[in-house]
């Protein structure tokens, strides 16, 4: 019998990673220190295990600190850019998940499939998962009574799996609601998977509206987007219940105008834009702040309230003013 700390560097969603990690552990009779601090406390004991899992890149600055203050860290997850899963661990054993490390989490998590059928230049998931396979049924992702049936799907492209109509059936005759937390590839809709999603009930990640997550990232994607949100429209899905991730900062040549370009084509059709910024602190940490300025300007509701960008406070901070939302963005995730 051992004692294993678990460090959940970023994100706010369970670590699934973790999850499989305490309950391989606990299976063997470890004790489990659960924290997201990357720091060593004083009243610490020594640990037989380290882990630590990133979602984010831009955790970097704690990843590196968690190795510093235990060098014989196991970290894993997008964050650290690594391959490595926790299957690879010497004699792991699947032993579930263990949903007590997340007392107050009510809904259900997993994968319903892995991998992605796309390429993107800035996204990790097609170099670390692969082609799109099967995962799971949603009834083995559901952890039964009494938890409602809320479930956090965190498939990268759900309809680019083999399946996918055998699990939107299941979510329908089932009476589940779904958070596609990942979100869903608005430029490859057609009318088949329209009509499925109006099918079930589709949820935002507290589930307590009518929400689809998806994405906008490239300028030249203009028309196969709202192709796309042409036909959930016709199928009954309204824009107002879309929110899309804008990528800024990674495309060469963008400009200001672009960006607004983007911005004001989504607002004034009802969608919710939530801008994503690249880390491009290295090289042009100028633009980067302007970049996070804009990204809160949006995201804390401002345009709305007839606050132009140009008269923002671009030096704000989190902090000196509403937090801006935080949602997981999706193609970098464990």
């Amino acid at each position: 019998m051992g004692v294993v700390r678990l460090t959940q560097i970023d994100g706010k969603l369970p670590n699934l990673a973790l999850m499989r990690l305490s309950a391989f552990h606990r299976a063997r009779g470890d004790e489990i220190r659960f924290t997201r601090s990357v720091y060593r406390h004083l009243d610490e004991p020594s640990y037989d295990a380290v882990y630590g899992s990133a979602i984010f890149q831009f955790s970097s600055d704690r990843v590196e600190r968690l190795r510093a203050e235990f060098p014989d860290a196991i970290i894993g997850g997008t964050g650290t850019r690594s391959a490595f899963t926790v299957e690879q661990l010497p004699g792991f054993a699947e032993s579930g998940f263990d949903y007590s490390l997340y007392p107050g989490f009510e809904a259900s998590i997993g994968f319903s499939q892995r991998g992605c059928r796309l390429s993107c230049k800035f996204c990790v998931v097609p170099w670390k998962e692969g082609k799109p396979r099967a995962e799971a049924t949603i009834a083995q992702i559901w952890r039964g009574e009494p938890h409602p049936k809320h479930i956090h799907l965190l498939d990268n492209d759900f309809f680019g799996a083999p399946g996918w109509q055998d699990r939107i059936e299941e979510i329908r005759a089932g009476g589940y609601k779904v958070c596609f937390n990942q979100g869903i590839n608005v430029r490859k809709i057609d009318e088949e998977v329209a009509a499925a999603l109006a099918r079930i009930e589709y949820r935002d990640d507290q589930f307590r509206r009518r929400r689809l997550y998806c994405a906008w990232d490239n300028l030249k994607d203009e028309e196969t987007f709202f192709r796309g949100v042409d036909i959930l429209e016709a199928h009954g899905i309204p824009p107002r219940h879309l929110m899309a991730f804008m990528l800024i900062g990674f495309a060469k040549g963008e400009t200001w105008e672009r960006i607004h370009y983007r911005f004001r084509r989504m607002t004034e059709r009802g969608i919710l834009p939530y801008p994503m910024v690249f880390d491009i602190r290295a090289t042009d940490p100028e633009r980067y702040r302007r970049l996070k300025a804009f990204q809160r300007w949006v995201n804390t509701g401002l345009y709305r309230a007839g606050i132009p960008f140009e008269e923002y406070d671009v030096n704000r901070r989190r902090g000196d003013g509403p937090d801006e939302r935080q949602g997981n963005l999706f193609r970098f995730n464990y």
